[in-house]
């Protein structure tokens, strides 16, 4: 079929086929674009049905087809009389009739021939939805009307553009960083589920420009402008109150060169922030006013926000309050006593419950009132005071306490003396100053024999209240009596330098004429000469004033074998003036040691060396010195080498390397060392060797565990790998160890390969699926990074095998060690062979056994032995 047309060729053109979609399937334009300038409307069809067909898309069902309901995709803006479809009907139909949402575009040739007359515009309608029907030459309509869908698809043919020319907003100074306080907003005609609408908000100026930093953001995606970090931080409506923003949106995204794009002004006016901490506050306790009571207020920037408090202090019972216009009040009485301030938190949240800034802290402070009597330090103060104080003598300080705030008239206390008991020898004795609590003697010296104790009541009181306390004044002996020995010469005591620590002595006595169990007549008694080590103490009984001398450390003969020991004995009370220890107060006594055979004496209970473990045989690795307290020779020996490592020196004590040392068989080798004494009663003393060894690189790597049942299911359908692990028997330092791996033959090299994992494992894999069954040995070479290096070839059984639910099957013949069908019934007949001569030859013995019974037998007459 070939049609003439006359202006194709001059440069016109037709476009060849619009996207089409056949159930929901799209197809792009075929490029083909030929104008067609015809006046017959016949003629347009068939040129273009000519241009159709010779194009190579006129393939049944691709471009033409029956009729039956279709859906087709259109680029709007595309140039008119382009081709759709080409319908084809039965053949009693001979025309079709095309209506619904038209709009005088689409049109159809009698032959079935769908197109469209002019562009598409997707902002005018988006979907035409028609119906086509066949019909026959007298108009009854013979197939159809069935439903076709033209779906207008979006091009980038709109500008976005902003609703207004000029924004104004405001913020608040320290406004939360990120959260919008106004937005800018632009559509785009074009279609937004695509490219086209998608817009992209973006500030392009900020005037002022303050060093370069911007305070606002927006997001490109919703227009909101918020306050960057920086502008939450430095804007000030005192330094600059207004700011401008050049806002623009493009379309695409903002992705493309092409995108369309348009601006807008946003004035920016900033404004003071009223979300701040209030004032402290100042509250008075035990107040007796209806609770709740407003306290304060704080208020956010903008109506609608949710308050609330934060208990920072954890308390159980949060005596405040917050309402939704910010007062802030107090719910009950507070104590001062009991908690004296209280801080806590005030926040505020959008409607979301997301925070609009930083929390505000409020601070609380209980005024003080005077609630609380004056306390007693106790329920008794005891004072004392010598019988021989002068007039205005201090006797003590009388110390109350009032729980209310301190340094304040609420506080302040006056001391009052108003009774005395007994009134001996007068009244008046005792005197207490007014606000200092300063007790002191009122009149002449106190006389114990007038009377030993004396009870006195304190009036204390504050502003408002009043409380009695009881004092107790407890008249003393002065220490005017020195300590007299009862013995001044203890003679001599002679003592072996063995005599075990603790033990008593010796036991000394003096006596004080003061008054019994004071500090007056109590005795200490201390070693003042003889005894510069502290070898001795003397422990006072503290009933009898008995002083018993004790071993406090070891005697040594060998030191001092005689000491004159002089002993002090003294008050733990001053004397009195002009009253002076004197030689009464002095004791002494001749110690005697007597020589006991001791033991040599380590400087040490444990002696430590290091030293590398291939250190070479002789090698001194450590000494131990002893000394024996007579001044003896003394010879050195080892005991406990169970390994025969170590050799000492018996003169010097100096140790050496007897054998090879083995870090890993026994990284620190104990041994005791004895030193005996040469001479006297060869007494001994052990003390320990502990010797480290250090480690050198001599075990070559292995593997970490022993590999057995490794096996690939076979045929194998992809390479497969497996994972070993390497070790040795070197220390390992802080880090992993380092392992090289390698095939151990390089023939093996086109069928395995050995990967490394990391220092210590490593893979083994395949590199192709050509493998028998059976069993390979794949030796592997193993490297360290010692110095020096160390190698090993280790070696993994693989086995290739057939799978049965994942485990290798191997047929029972073919397995190792298993017999087959012929040698189990050899090994069975075998068997019953050897049963059956067992059998037999029990039976023989039985039979034999009864015959020598028969001879044997001792009570018959016939079995008795013949006697000469």
């Amino acid at each position: 079929m070939r049609t003439q047309c006359p202006e194709v060729g001059r440069g016109h053109n037709i476009s060849g086929f619009s996207p089409l979609l056949t159930e929901k399937q799209d197809f792009l334009t075929s490029g083909v674009q030929v104008k067609i300038a015809m006046t017959s409307t016949r003629l347009h069809s068939l040129c273009l049905l000519t241009l159709y067909l010779t194009s190579g898309y006129g393939q049944e069902g691709k471009f033409s087809g029956p009729l039956k309901p279709m859906t087709f995709s259109i680029f709007e803006g595309q140039e008119p009389s382009q081709v759709i479809f080409q319908f084809k009907a039965n053949s009693s139909a001979v025309r079709f009739e095309l209506t619904g949402e038209t709009d005088g575009i689409f049109m159809i040739e009698g032959d079935g021939l769908l197109y469209y007359t002019r562009a598409l515009d997707r902002e005018t309608r988006a979907v035409h939805h028609l119906q086509l029907a066949a019909l026959n030459s007298q108009g009854g309509i013979v197939e159809g009307p069935v439903p076709i869908t033209i779906e207008v698809k979006d091009i980038n043919d709109n500008r976005p553009t902003f609703l207004q020319s000029r924004y104004e907003g405001s913020v608040r100074q320290n406004s939360r960083p990120g959260k919008p306080f106004m937005y800018v907003n632009a559509t785009d005609l074009d279609d937004a589920t695509t490219l086209n609408g998608q817009l992209f908000y973006q500030i392009v100026i900020q005037l002022p420009s303050i060093n370069n930093v911007m305070y606002f953001q927006i997001n490109n995606k919703t227009g909101g402008i918020s306050l960057t970090q920086e502008g939450s931080q430095e804007l000030d409506p005192v330094k600059n109150a207004f700011y401008n923003l050049v806002v623009s949106v493009k379309d695409m995204g903002g992705q493309s060169e092409n995108s369309f794009s348009d601006t807008t002004s946003v004035d920016i006016t900033v404004r003071e922030n009223i979300w701040k901490a209030p004032e402290p506050v100042e509250i008075t306790e035990n107040s007796t006013d209806p609770h709740p009571i407003k306290i304060t207020q704080v208020q956010w920037n903008d109506p609608g926000a949710h308050y609330s408090l934060i208990n920072k202090e954890k308390l159980p019972q949060f005596p405040f309050s917050i309402d939704q216009e910010g007062n802030i009040y107090v719910t009950q009485p507070l104590d001062r006593e009991e908690k004296d301030s209280h801080v806590f938190f005030a926040t505020a949240k959008d409607e979301n419950g997301k925070p609009l800034a930083f929390p505000l802290e409020i601070h609380v402070k209980v005024i003080d009132i005077n609630d609380n009597p004056p306390t007693c330090p106790s329920e008794v103060t005891v004072f004392e005071v010598q019988e021989n104080e002068n007039m205005g003598s201090s006797i003590g300080f009388f110390i109350a306490h009032d729980m209310d705030e301190a340094n304040t008239v609420n506080s302040i206390l006056k001391y009052k003396l108003v009774d005395q008991t007994p009134k001996i020898p007068s009244d008046g004795l005792f005197l207490i100053q007014e606000y200092e609590g300063k007790v002191q003697l009122g009149k002449r010296s106190l006389k114990k024999q007038d009377n030993p104790q004396y009870n006195l009541t304190v009036e204390v009181a504050d502003r408002d209240f009043k409380t009695l306390c009881s004092v107790q004044v407890n008249v003393i002996d002065i220490n005017d009596q020195i300590p007299i020995f009862e013995v001044s010469d203890y003679g001599n005591m002679t003592l072996p330098e063995d005599t075990a620590v603790g033990s008593t002595i010796l036991v000394i006595q003096a006596t004080d004429a003061d008054e019994p169990f004071t500090g007056s007549s109590k005795i200490l008694y201390k070693v003042v000469q003889g005894d510069p080590e502290g070898r001795l103490e003397v422990i006072t009984d503290p009933q009898t004033n008995a002083g018993y001398v004790k071993i406090k450390k070891p005697l040594d003969f060998e030191t001092e074998p005689v000491t004159s020991i002089v002993f002090q004995a003294e008050n733990p009370e001053p004397l009195v003036d002009n009253v002076f220890y004197n030689a009464s107060s002095f004791a002494s006594f001749k110690l005697i040691l007597t020589d006991v055979n001791e033991a040599p004496v380590f400087p040490q209970h444990v002696f430590q060396a290091k030293v590398r473990e291939d250190a070479a045989i002789g090698t001194k690795v450590g000494n131990v010195t002893a000394r024996d307290p007579e001044g003896l020779p003394v010879s050195y020996s080892l005991s406990g080498d169970k390994r025969g490592w170590l050799k000492i020196d018996s003169v010097t004590g100096e140790i050496f390397s007897a054998a090879p040392l083995d870090r890993e068989t026994e990284n620190v080798y104990r041994v005791q060392v004895v030193a005996t004494e040469i001479g006297g009663s060869s007494l001994s003393t052990t003390a320990h060797f502990h010797l480290t060894l250090t480690d050198v690189n001599d075990n070559p790597p292995r593997l970490a565990k022993e590999y057995t049942g490794l096996f690939f299911c076979h045929p194998l359908s992809a390479t497969q790998s497996l994972v070993f692990e390497a070790t040795d028997d070197d220390q390992q330092s802080f880090w992993r160890p380092q392992f090289t791996f390698a095939l151990g033959r390089e023939s093996l090299q086109n069928d395995w390969e050995v990967s490394k994992i990391n220092g210590t494992h490593a893979r083994l894999s395949t590199k192709h699926t050509r493998f028998e069954e059976r069993v390979y040995e794949i030796p592997i070479l193993l490297s360290d990074g010692g110095q020096p290096p160390m190698e090993g070839i280790v070696s993994l059984s693989v086995t290739f095998c057939q799978c049965v639910e994942g485990s290798c099957f191997r047929p029972a013949g073919s397995h190792d060690g298993i017999p087959t069908v012929g040698m189990a019934v050899g090994i069975l007949l075998t068997t019953f062979l050897v049963i059956g001569i067992i059998l037999a030859v029990v039976f023989i013995r039985i039979k034999k056994d009864k015959g020598n019974d028969n001879v044997e037998n001792p009570q018959s007459p016939e079995t008795r032995p013949l006697r000469s």
